[in-house]
Parts: structure tokens; sequence; C-alpha cells
């Protein structure tokens, strides 16, 4: 019915015009008052939001954010904006290229921010979520940093939950890494086994080493350097001396991220102090030289 009534007003409109007697006032103007169409805007996800299934790629026909009081799988804790010759590519940046891990580190970095801690400290997994191809073309630029709560430390099986992961890791927090015994076949650790810290134990999260930028291969073939680098956390958590004397009070453990993480930019190695020949019933954080004595 509009469509018609504007036509039908427009045909007497030119009518007067064309005999010359419009009526005085009349704008016979067809097009100055018609407002500007607004500029089309790109889909942009929002932060603070749930979803019922982890998302590699962020389909906008796949995005049903839920209230994260409600089950889900994954939370999208930040939002940013990729810029520079990442955003300038052809389509959105691949597995291992610089856009994506500067796209990673931005993630690492909000996403402990929002958690309380760095995110490797406890039973979370970090996914980073570009927009698809078809939305890339069309101008999206955006990346979505969303974090789920794992199984375990060895399972990266994903649980689903409910409530936010926003401090997740402050505090007494039940995702925490703290105390675990480790499985051991040979000479080889195939699990660790989370327990209680006032439970007898082998060993004990300490915190997490930042490794340097090297390939893959690289640090694969530094384990003494990350044992090092392990035993100064060790040295820090138990208030002992920093000295070579760490490696007679406790043995390292540490877990480091998967070849396609690390080229992705993951850097974040997890250590842990390790006692084999005796059980800890408490945790070392603090307990200084008597309770974690050269041995």
């Amino acid at each position: 019915m509009r469509r018609w009534w504007t036509a039908a007003v427009t045909g007497a409109l030119v009518a007067l015009a064309l005999t010359g007697c419009a009526p005085a006032g009349l704008d016979t103007d067809l097009t100055d008052d018609w407002p500007a169409l607004a500029a089309a805007e790109a889909f942009v996800p929002e932060a603070g939001v749930c979803h019922l299934a982890v998302q590699d790629v962020g389909y906008l026909s796949a995005y049903n954010p839920v209230d994260c009081g409600e089950s889900h799988r994954a939370e999208t804790l930040y939002v940013g904006t990729l810029s520079g010759a990442a955003a300038e590519r052809g389509t959105p940046p691949p597995a291992g290229s610089a856009g994506m891990r500067a796209a990673r580190g931005q993630c690492d970095r909000e996403v402990s921010k929002a958690v309380g801690a760095d995110w490797r400290g406890g039973r979370l997994g970090v996914g980073v979520v570009f927009p698809s191809p078809a939305a890339w073309a069309g101008g999206a630029r955006w990346f979505r940093c969303d974090v789920s709560e794992t199984t375990s430390l060895d399972e990266p099986g994903v649980s689903l939950r409910q409530g936010t992961l926003r401090g997740a890791l402050k505090g007494d927090s039940a995702l925490a890494h703290r105390c675990f015994n480790p499985k051991l076949d040979g000479d080889d650790i195939t699990e660790m086994r989370a327990v209680s810290c006032t439970a007898k134990h082998h060993a004990e999260f300490v915190g997490v080493y930042q490794a340097p930028d090297v390939s893959y291969a690289q640090f694969s073939e530094a384990t003494l350097r990350t044992h090092k680098a392990c035993r100064k956390l060790i040295a820090k958590y138990a208030a002992v001396p920093d000295d070579a004397n760490v490696q007679y009070r406790a043995g390292t453990i540490f877990y480091h991220p998967y070849e396609q993480e690390w080229k992705d930019g993951n850097r974040g190695v997890q250590c842990f102090l390790w006692v084999s020949d005796r059980s800890l019933t408490r945790s070392m954080k603090g307990a200084g030289s008597k309770a974690l004595p050269i041995r």
C-alpha cells in the first residue's frame, strides 16, 4: 500500500511540473527530501556471552549465544579487531600465520586478565575464532577469544558447565592446578592425577614459563633449558634459594603446548615440582627450605 501511495503522488507531482502549474510553495524536487541510507554495518559478535558448542569458525548462521547461567561449553571473553597486514589479506588468517599469532597473543593476555591469572594455570582451554570466509570478504575483521573448561590436565575434552569463567582462577578456585600424583610408565609420565594438597601426593603446579620465540623443533631439543626455567619457578614458589641446589630439593615436570598450538603462538609451559622419594601432605607454596630440603 505504501509503494502504491508513493507512486500515485509521484505521478501527480510530475503532471503538475509538466503543466507549470505547481501551487506556490510546493517542492517539486523528488530527491532532496529522502534521507540518505545508512552504510551497511558488518556483524561483530559480543563478549560476555556463552555458546552451546565450541566453534572453530564464526559462521553467522551458527551464532546463537546463550546466557552464561545456562548450560554451555564455551564463553567469549574478548572480541578484538585485526589490523595491518593481517587485515589486508583476502581470507582469514590461517593456522600458524602472523595474523593468527597476533590474535592468539591478544587472546592469551585478555583471557588471563579476565580469569584472574595465567589461564594455563587451570583447567581451561582458549580458542581463537575468526569470521567465515564470506564474512571476511564482506569486511569483517574481528576475532573472538573463547574459553572453555577442560576435563583434566591430560584430557583436553570440554566440559559442559554453567556460570561465567570471569575470575575463574582467583582465590580458592576448583579449576586451578594444584597437587598431583604422576602415573609412571617406566621413565615416562603418562598421567597427572589431581588430588587434594592435604592428601599424599608427589607433584605440585608452580607456574607458567614463557618459552622463547623459537621453532617447535628448537624448543623440543632444549629440554634442559626448560627444566632450568621450571627450577626458577620452584624456587620462587617454595621460597627456597634460587641456586644450583634447587635440583636436589625437587625434580621438575613440565607440560608444553602441542606443535600446532606452538605454531599459533602459544609459548606457555606449565611447570611442576616433583618429589619422587617421599609423599607430601601439604602445599609447598612458601614452605621454605625445611619443607623442601636438599636431598
